[in-house]
């Protein structure tokens, strides 16, 4: 099991403390020191069956920083936004196996323990 984790987020850190409760092994991905590649941050979205559009966090200072409200981009355009602003990017996000969900609210992750 792997968390796209943000230790400031208490979301983030309810769920990782979910996780660690339920008695998994868990990857610890501290995403905003060392941001996903195209190809994982691609692989995830992939998982989690959604547009990468979708995990853009869009009440971020950054978002409108970057003049993106109101774009329309291709889902390789996202990730390359989110790759290079990973502040962006939705969190946590929880890999287990095939399968990836959104831990917001944190209970969503539970079908993956």
């Amino acid at each position: 099991m792997k968390i796209f984790h943000n230790p400031r987020c208490s979301k983030s850190r309810q769920t990782l403390s979910l996780i660690q409760d339920a008695g998994h092994d868990v990857e610890v991905v501290e995403y905003l020191k060392t941001p996903p590649t195209t190809e994982q941050l691609t692989e995830v979205i992939n998982l989690l069956g959604i547009p990468a559009e979708s995990i853009v966090r869009k009440k971020e200072a950054l978002f409108k920083e970057l003049g993106l409200p109101g774009q329309t981009l291709t889902d390789d355009q996202w990730i390359k936004v989110l790759c290079e602003n990973p502040k962006l990017i939705e969190r946590p996000i929880v890999v287990s196996g095939a399968q990836a969900i959104i831990g917001r609210p944190p209970e969503l992750v539970k079908p993956l323990l």
